[in-house]
């Protein structure tokens, strides 16, 4: 694993800050990987910590190849510290490792295997038991202390409260990611990976997040869009070891974050998450979103040319217009407008001639600016949406527009 003049074929990230206890537990169950694990190196990116967690990294420096990273503590900036660490990993294959995570002596071995083949790429994550911030087992800590990290899964896998918080979602679709709308949604930065270039060409992290959550779903919606499969390999298992409730000031901050990320990647299946985020929901995103396709599927056909003139008579003709639920054809008269609608290839016909500026977008949080239009015309091209979504259109149409006209 250490070998002198060998390249490393993977490289490993953990991001830190104030936790030197957990990220030893982390260091000393990555020097217990098995014999013929391939050669790998660990980067461990610390976000500003006091506590001399670097006296932690040398103490293993003569077990692991080691590098380390400090960058100075400016409120919770661990994508700025995952990215420092990828910048100096030297491995074609890039996993992303939690502090306080504890790996099994297959870890290594199974994040290389899920990307030897360069021509299968993929973004792999893997399973982590222990993990349930809505829940935690508070036991884990004793569990870890007594046993080793692989006779505590003999011991606990099958226990429901000492099993990933993702399992009820990875069991619908029998561990087949692909199967779902959304896999990204259970993509997250305890224990994942992906070949480096694939990592660099989708930018990495985004370096302005800050705080708690979502970055990890960027980054994994990102990937998907590159086309890149997701797949599960629970034998890529890690303990978490470090057992946390969720603190309100972490939900308000996952909250800002869905909303960065809705609006760097404006798209309705991101509108959807953060509206759920903001409503302190996460886990209907999937149904709800299948629910939208669905409708997107029964609307196709429904043209509102004749709705959207009906609505603007009157209008002065100086006026700026943003028309919710567009369709794929508008009034010819209709003077240059902004239209919205969740079905892509629809809105693309519709501005097709250049006249008009489109946006994918379902109307719940758009890419426009508060009051930036004078007129909002919401079309019954939402109505089998409406009794879901009704006061998010109406407070989105509001935001953006000084007078709202909605379908009747």
């Amino acid at each position: 694993m250490t070998s002198p003049g060998t390249d490393p074929l993977v490289s490993i990230v953990i991001p830190t800050y104030n936790r030197r206890e957990h990220l030893h537990a982390s260091l000393l169950q990555l020097t217990r990987q098995r014999p013929g694990t391939p050669e790998f190196e660990v980067v461990v990116s610390d976000d500003g910590s006091s506590d001399d967690s670097v006296s932690v990294v040398r103490s293993f420096s003569d077990r692991l190849r080691l590098k380390y990273h400090f960058q100075a503590d400016e409120d919770n900036r661990v994508s700025l510290a995952r990215n420092e660490g990828a910048r100096l990993a030297s491995a074609p294959i890039l996993v992303f490792l939690d502090t306080g995570a504890l790996p099994g002596p297959d870890f290594v071995q199974r994040h290389f295997l899920a990307h030897r083949d360069e021509t299968a790429r993929c973004a792999l994550l893997g399973y982590a038991y222990g993990y349930n911030p809505e829940a935690p087992m508070w036991e884990v800590a004793d569990i870890v202390r007594q046993h080793t990290p692989e006779e505590a899964v003999r011991r606990y896998g099958q226990v429901p409260e000492f099993l990933d918080l993702r399992e009820k979602l990875l069991a619908e679709c029998d561990d087949d990611l692909e199967r779902r709308s959304i896999p990204w949604q259970v993509f997250w930065t305890i224990n994942c990976s992906m070949r480096t270039d694939d990592f660099w060409a989708v930018g990495g992290f985004d370096e302005g997040h800050r705080g708690w959550a979502g970055e990890d779903l960027e980054l994994g919606y990102l990937l998907h869009r590159r086309g890149l499969p997701m797949r599960l390999d629970r034998a890529a298992w890690v303990i978490e070891a470090l057992q946390e409730r969720k603190r309100r000031e972490q939900l308000d901050e996952f909250k800002r974050n869905m909303l960065r990320f809705a609006s760097r990647h404006p798209e309705p299946v991101n509108e959807i998450g953060w509206a759920l985020v903001d409503d302190d929901l996460f886990w209907p995103w999937e149904d709800e979103y299948n629910a939208l396709l669905r409708h997107t599927r029964e609307v196709r056909e429904l043209d509102v040319a004749a709705e959207i003139e009906q609505a603007l008579r009157g209008s002065s003709p100086t006026d700026t217009v943003a028309v919710v639920g567009a369709g794929g054809h508008v009034p010819d008269a209709l003077r240059p407008a902004t239209l919205l609608d969740f079905d892509r290839e629809l809105v693309e016909r519709a501005v097709r001639g250049g006249w008009h500026v489109g946006h994918h977008a379902l109307g719940l949080r758009t890419p426009l600016a508060d009051r930036s239009v004078d007129v909002v015309v919401i079309t019954s091209r939402l109505a089998g949406l409406w009794d879901r979504w009704k006061d998010r259109f109406l407070a989105e149409a509001h935001r953006i527009g000084r007078d709202v006209r909605c379908f009747s």
